[in-house]
């Protein structure tokens, strides 16, 4: 069965989504704008959600996470709880 690790960023605006991929790719780490900015219980680990399967998260982020490519930061990426930068950091099948 696919396992994947990845860490990400919830914010409630596709602008502020946009401003901090931005950040991220001009060089900031992605574990310290998580900390920084994201609204997630996550945010503590750098926006780490270990591993987890298909169908463990919502459709959206399956969708991407186990899809994408890895080291990557993608994103803006919508869900019911708001807009979220998703960066694949393992991926086995």
């Amino acid at each position: 069965m696919a396992k994947a690790k990845a860490r990400h960023i919830l914010v409630d605006s596709n602008e502020k989504c946009e401003e901090l991929k931005n950040e991220i790719i001009g060089g900031s780490d992605f574990a310290e704008v998580a900390r920084k900015h994201s609204s997630c219980p996550s945010s503590r680990q750098g926006g780490d959600l270990g591993e987890f399967g298909p169908g463990q998260m919502v459709k959206e982020f399956d969708e991407v996470v186990f899809s994408g490519a890895l080291n990557t930061v993608h994103g803006p990426v919508k869900t019911q709880f708001g807009y979220h930068l998703l960066e694949i950091t393992e991926r086995s099948d």
